[in-house]
């Protein structure tokens, strides 16, 4: 039989059902695997000593169900529709127009992938340092190629071989039992100095509730341009939803609460070093760190996907390696712990643009039949997404209490919902036998 030939850009047409293999517990698997992190474990400390212990942990579980529920939303539109996040910005913003957001996405992706390695390379010496094996001055140079190397070799394979072969099946057990680990030694630890005074502790001032949740949401909230190239694979969209939501909402909860947790026992300490000085902890922040790599991973085959969305001449798998090594070479130049505000701030043009995302295809819209008749560039999305940037950094000026990210997602989904328009019933066909 005739094999069907492959589309000329993977990322702008529906995938085929045949390459539709992802399950819920895939989904899970992956999202909860994304959602441990040591940066996420670093910002959970971020929330002591300001708050108290229980508003803590209140806006840790609120803001992460509510995060990973807009996760799960994009997983379920991306899987509905085989289209990946460049597809989606397509349909929504225009064929050309959708280029800006598309380049910014994969300039936000090769930093966060650079930084990745930093953090990896960071925690790997730290390792070293305890073990009394990594101290000579080129130490940092390795480990960052190593890791490079690593991301590399894994990009030049299938990612979903990666996710349900190895992420599945071998990173999760052994990260699961770290956390286990590392959360009964603190817990301990917290037990010994009065786990009940710990409970009971007030913050001292500095971050309201709603800074907090805008603090906790911004981990999911940073992931929304890659869900869509993942779950793409799935078999069902509400399977997609509902393992990607559970996933990473339960990751995202624990890390966040193990750094709260460390910062209430050793305060004194960064997050890498406390977490060596528990017992067991160079081999369980080890077993973290193998898990960081899929973090880097994640970055580095999203922003192929996009790249590809724009030059398809490149398979997705050239582009990835291009990708791996540009990030590995940066990280080594670059000193990127100065550039996280940058990558922060640009980081916040993605909450409006997935407001109106979500805005224009909650409900049923259908974004495969949106792509079929979009045009160079659709005004009323384009303005909404402009104007919800500068509503996104307006907001800490008028009404520092609110945050941002939840009022600004809030009003570019309501206004994009109010002014969308249905596609004709033609052109709803058409994109039905295209999905």
């Amino acid at each position: 039989m005739t094999q069907p030939a492959t589309p000329a850009n993977e990322a702008l047409a529906p995938i085929s059902a045949d390459r539709r293999v992802f399950q819920w517990h895939d989904h899970a698997s992956l999202w909860f695997s994304l959602g441990v992190g040591l940066l996420v474990m670093q910002v959970g400390a971020y929330l002591m000593p300001a708050m108290g212990t229980q508003d803590a942990l209140l806006a840790i579980v609120f803001g992460s169900l509510l995060g990973a529920g807009l996760l799960g939303w994009v997983a379920k539109i991306g899987c509905d529709s085989g289209l990946a996040s460049a597809g989606l910005m397509h349909a929504v913003y225009g064929r050309a127009f959708a280029r800006l957001p598309i380049v910014l996405n994969i300039v936000q992706l090769i930093g966060w992938g650079t930084f990745e390695l930093v953090v990896m390379r960071d925690a790997t010496v730290a390792i070293g340092r305890q073990s009394g094996s990594l101290l000579a001055p080129h130490w940092p140079v390795l480990a960052t190629l190593l890791w490079g190397g690593v991301v590399t070799l894994l990009i030049s394979g299938s990612m979903v071989q990666l996710v349900r072969r190895i992420i599945a099946r071998v990173a999760l057990p052994l990260v699961v039992l770290s956390l286990v680990w590392l959360s009964w030694q603190f817990l301990s630890l917290a037990q010994a100095q009065g786990l009940a005074d710990l409970w009971q502790r007030r913050g001292e001032g500095g971050m309201g509730v709603m800074p907090a949740l805008d603090l906790v949401i911004a981990m999911p909230i940073s992931w929304l341009p890659l869900v869509a190239d993942y779950a793409r694979h799935g078999t069902s969209g509400r399977a997609a939803l509902r393992g990607t939501w559970a996933g990473y909402a339960l990751a995202n909860i624990w890390c966040y609460a193990l750094g709260v947790l460390v910062a209430l026992v050793l305060p004194s300490q960064d997050l890498v070093t406390a977490l060596l000085l528990a017992q067991g902890g160079l081999i369980a922040l080890s077993l973290i760190l193998i898990d960081e790599v899929d973090n880097a991973y994640g970055d580095a085959y999203s922003g192929a996907v996009s790249a590809h969305a724009l030059r398809p001449r490149w398979s997705v798998r050239r582009w990835g390696i291009a990708i791996a090594l540009l990030c590995t070479l940066l990280a080594l130049v670059l000193p990127m712990h100065s550039l996280e505000p940058f990558l922060l701030l640009l980081s916040s043009v993605f909450v409006p643009l997935f407001g109106v995302i979500l805005g224009r295809l909650a409900f049923g819209a259908s974004a495969a039949a949106l792509l079929a008749q979009a045009r160079q560039a659709h005004a009323a999305p384009i303005a909404l997404w402009l104007a919800g940037i500068a509503f996104y950094h307006l907001v800490p000026r008028l009404a520092p209490a609110l945050g941002s990210a939840l009022p600004t997602l809030a009003l570019c989904f309501v206004l994009a919902y109010a002014t969308r328009t249905r596609p004709g019933a033609g052109t709803l066909a058409a994109g039905a036998r295209q999905a």
